[in-house]
Formats: C-alpha cells, sequence, structure tokens
C-alpha cells in the first residue's frame, strides 16, 4: 500500500503531486527546488544557497518519513547550466559521508520549474 508524505517544513507541490510516496521500505521524493516553504519565495542569491535551499527540501520530506540521508539509495540532479556541477556538488557533498554516497546521475537539462538552476529528486530506503 502507498503512503503519501507530505510536511509542512518543505515547499507545498505546485501541481497534482505529493512531496514524496513511500510502498513499504521504499520512499520516493518528487524533485525539489529551492523555494523557501515558509516564505514561498525562491532563493535564488546564488547556486550554492539555492542547492542548500534544494537539500534542506529534501532533508524535511525525508525526516517526515522517519528518514534522513543516510537513508537515499539514488538522487537524480537537473541542472540548467553543466557549468554549476562543481559548486552543486560541493553543497550536495556536505549532506552525504563520502563513503556510503548513494548512486547518483547528474544531467543538464533545457529548462526547470520555475526558471531555477538545479532540482534534486531521490529514492530512499528504510
Amino acid at each position: 500500500m502507498k503512503k503519501i508524505i507530505n510536511t509542512s517544513n518543505a515547499p507545498t507541490p505546485i501541481g497534482p503531486y505529493s512531496q514524496a510516496v513511500q510502498r513499504g521500505n521504499l520512499l520516493f521524493t518528487s524533485g525539489q527546488i529551492a523555494i523557501n516553504p515558509r516564505t514561498g519565495s525562491l532563493v535564488m542569491e546564488s547556486i550554492e544557497k539555492e542547492t542548500k535551499q534544494v537539500m534542506e527540501n529534501l532533508k524535511a520530506v525525508l525526516g517526515k518519513a522517519g528518514m534522513d540521508f543516510s537513508h537515499v539509495l539514488k538522487t537524480s540532479i537537473f541542472l540548467s547550466d553543466m557549468k554549476n556541477f562543481g559548486k552543486v556538488n560541493e553543497v550536495y557533498a556536505t549532506y552525504f559521508d563520502e563513503a556510503t554516497a548513494p548512486a547518483r546521475e547528474t544531467v543538464e537539462v533545457a529548462n526547470l520549474p520555475k526558471y531555477v538552476n538545479v532540482e534534486i529528486s531521490m529514492i530512499a530506503s528504510l
């Protein structure tokens, strides 16, 4: 049976989707962008601040499901410009232990919701 995961500590979905769906021990998050859940505003001052907000949003969703970044099996990172990869990776790396980091892909895309620079989704397991 699937369980819908939603928390007020992450942005309210801007379409017909849930923040995450859990089935058994597996959790599938929707892609998060840098919306501050308290203000509803985009955090776009720098790619580093934007990435940090994305990761904090994902942290909140994982927490609502009783998980943290150590439970993440795979991430998908979508960038509007691959030139931002290094800066995004620096922030992303602070959330994981390199020895047990999840599998990951990073791709450049033509555009992202609200014209942000980065979107990240995750698959996690208890």
